[in-house]
């Protein structure tokens, strides 16, 4: 997959593995990783789907309806991709935490979905229920911070109250921060994860 890697300045901080939005890139959270962990490796990865020209992490039917076949096997692709991230660049596998955006925001709450262990903690900005009528893994002590929008049109309220209730069910630790805002992604949610971060 085409990515980015910078080390970290302290071997036992996390590395972040930045997913971005749809039309993204690979350095599109790069910023917003430093403003987390300035200390963190960063793992900033492009999706390999193609929409119009606009990369994503998965296929979707239409908007907010997900190609669910297309989403676990890229959510496996991703997964395998971090373990060989880890033995090429020498990072702890065991402590990656996923900081996704809107379409990175659900692949990494897919990975939580379908990977037990396959992630420390994640930071989901925007995030969407990946799946439906699926049992999640053992997600005991995950801690994971959802950032959403009061009035944002493409992650409801409701949506985001159901995947921490989905998320929390498996024993996930979840933390929701609410903007006053719609699905763009704002510097007070930013610095609201990256306090959550350093409490973990």
């Amino acid at each position: 997959m085409i990515h980015i890697y910078e080390p970290g300045k302290r071997p036992e901080a996390p590395t972040l593995l930045l997913l971005h939005g749809t039309g993204g890139s690979e350095r599109d959270l790069v910023g917003v990783g430093r403003m987390l962990n300035p200390e963190a490796a960063l793992l900033g990865v492009r999706g390999n789907v193609s929409e119009r020209g606009m990369a994503r992490f998965f296929r979707r039917i239409a908007e907010g309806v997900f190609d669910e076949a297309d989403l676990i096997a890229r959510t496996a692709e991703l997964n395998a991709f971090v373990d060989e991230s880890a033995e090429r660049y020498g990072f702890d596998r065991g402590n990656v935490v996923a900081v996704g955006y809107s379409n990175g925001a659900n692949i990494a709450a897919s990975m939580l979905y379908h990977h037990q262990g396959a992630l420390k903690a994640a930071v989901l900005f925007h995030p969407m229920v990946p799946r439906r009528g699926v049992d999640l893994p053992d997600l005991t002590g995950v801690p994971v911070f959802i950032g959403a929008g009061r009035n944002d049109p493409l992650c409801t309220m409701a949506e985001s109250e159901e995947l921490g209730a989905a998320l929390g069910a498996a024993g996930a630790n979840v933390q929701t921060h609410w903007e006053n805002s719609g699905h763009q992604l704002s510097r007070t949610e930013v610095e609201a994860a990256a306090e959550w971060l350093r409490g973990i």
